[in-house]
């Protein structure tokens, strides 16, 4: 980053074209009253979200409410779009200045947002680990839609970053039995790391009374709805993009009484809104974090300048772990 006059020259990631990734210089104003420039440190790619973004398959009726914070340009292309950065505070009020925090915003190399809009990480949270806050928000906010309680046997069907978050919330309650399910054989020593038992899709356990949905792929509702236990909840936490969802509702799926549920982390689940802005809950999320098993979900790092180059390719990959994009300090 270099300074010129009243702005800054700083770097950012932006999709121009399906699995293509370009650096735009932009500059930077100075951080007015109540503002604060933040120098990214690291940020994650949320491997789901942003592979739909990367291959513009956001759908036309949810491009406005698929809008990150701070995001520039629209669906599908150019977009500048990412909402897990992790920085420190370098101008700003003075007891403040040095400090970690994170902020949902797109993968670039600084930025001038308001005060509000960061966190401050926890000191028992080690700011590589703190790029999982947006993805453990959204697995929070699906315990909560569940919800999941106490002794429950719950089924999380798919080991990416979101789902084994889930999983880890999940064993974490007393008395819980959960099992992790993933087509990918080696996904079992991950379920190990976050306590959870582990069974591939062909022999999920039945009779669950809550199924955690995070493929991102909808055939595996079939294998949700079969697992579930009498009365018991589906939830649906993949989102598919523009894909369409063949969900079979026929058979025995009425006299079960199942229930479908889906989960979105725009909006704090109903129970808990009254009392938890979506700041309190971001805060609950970076302080979970200090729980050393999130490790496991941390997947390679890149140089913020290898980005366009790798990260498309990365993308189509079908890896588990969080990729995280390491600046330049």
């Amino acid at each position: 980053m270099t300074k010129s006059g009243t702005s800054r020259s700083v770097r950012a990631l932006w999709w121009v074209r399906p699995f293509a990734a370009a650096l735009f210089e932009e500059s930077l104003p100075e951080p007015g009253p109540g503002e604060v420039l933040v120098r990214t440190l690291c940020s994650g790619i949320s491997r789901g979200t942003e592979a739909l973004v990367a291959a513009g398959r956001v759908p036309a009726s949810e491009r406005e409410r698929m809008r990150c914070p701070f995001q520039a340009g629209a669906f599908p292309f150019p977009v500048k779009y990412g909402y897990c950065a992790v920085g420190r505070i370098e101008e700003g009020p003075e007891a403040l200045r040095g400090r970690p925090v994170f902020c949902l915003h797109p993968h670039q190399e600084a930025f001038v947002v308001p005060l509000a809009a960061v966190v401050p990480i926890p000191e028992t949270v080690p700011p590589e680990r703190a790029v999982l806050a947006a993805n453990l928000e959204t697995a929070l906010n699906a315990l909560w839609d569940g919800p999941a309680l106490p002794g429950m046997r719950i089924l999380v069907l798919g080991a990416g970053v979101v789902g084994a978050c889930a999983a880890r919330l999940c064993a974490c309650l007393p008395g819980t039995e959960v099992t992790l399910s993933d087509r990918d054989p080696g996904a079992r020593a991950l379920a190990a790391r976050l306590g959870c038992a582990f069974a591939p899709p062909p022999a999920v356990p039945s009779g669950q009374d809550l199924v955690i949905e995070a493929t991102g792929s909808p055939e595996a509702l079939a294998f949700a709805l079969d697992a579930a236990g009498e009365e018991a909840t589906i939830l649906v936490l993949s989102w598919y993009g523009a894909g369409a969802a063949p969900v079979p509702l026929g058979g025995a799926f009425h006299s079960r009484r199942l229930r479908l549920v889906s989960s979105q982390v725009g909006a704090v689940a109903v129970g808990m809104r009254p009392r938890w802005p979506h700041a309190r809950r971001l805060a609950k999320a970076l302080e979970l974090l200090a729980d050393a098993a999130f490790d496991a979900l941390l997947d390679e790092t890149l140089a913020f300048a290898d980005a366009p180059s790798r990260l498309p390719g990365l993308l189509r990959e079908p890896r588990r772990g969080c990729l995280r994009l390491r600046y330049e300090p």
